[in-house]
């Protein structure tokens, strides 16, 4: 089972993890990013970030999800990326994992997430409490 989005809508957690529900599961590792109040190589304080997406980039995460569920160990793997404007606290990516086994999903939920933190064609453009931005690389 694999399932991916790119979303302007609010992330559930707990419903990703409830769409891995399957009885030969022992393990669901999860990884939630928030967007945080700084970041260490921008002068001022960081109030929200603007995600902005290249038109392949559903594509692009859905590729990435199918290269880490082919691992014989996964049983099923849901990735979601929020885009459009978010503030301080909001979850930006939730990737989550089931495996029969924790080593295995703690392994493969933090390749997962370096992957799509390398290759997704998403932007970020930090909002600063002072009324400027920055952008920032890829998410």
């Amino acid at each position: 089972m694999i399932r991916t989005a790119l979303t302007e809508r609010p992330l559930d957690v707990a419903a990703h993890v409830a769409e891995l529900d399957d009885p030969r599961s022992g393990a669901v590792a999860t990884f939630v990013g928030r967007v945080r109040d700084h970041d260490p190589g921008v002068t001022g304080e960081v109030v929200g970030l603007d995600y902005s997406a290249h038109p392949d980039a559903a594509d692009v995460l859905r590729t990435i999800a199918e290269q880490h569920a082919t691992r014989d160990d996964v049983l099923g793997l849901v990735v979601s990326h929020r885009v459009g404007t978010l503030a301080v606290g909001d979850v930006a990516i939730v990737a989550a994992v089931s495996t029969a086994h924790r080593a295995e999903a703690f392994t493969v939920c933090r390749e997962l997430v370096e992957h799509v933190k390398a290759e997704l064609p998403v932007w970020k453009r930090e909002l600063l409490a002072d009324g400027s931005h920055v952008w920032v690389g890829s998410a």
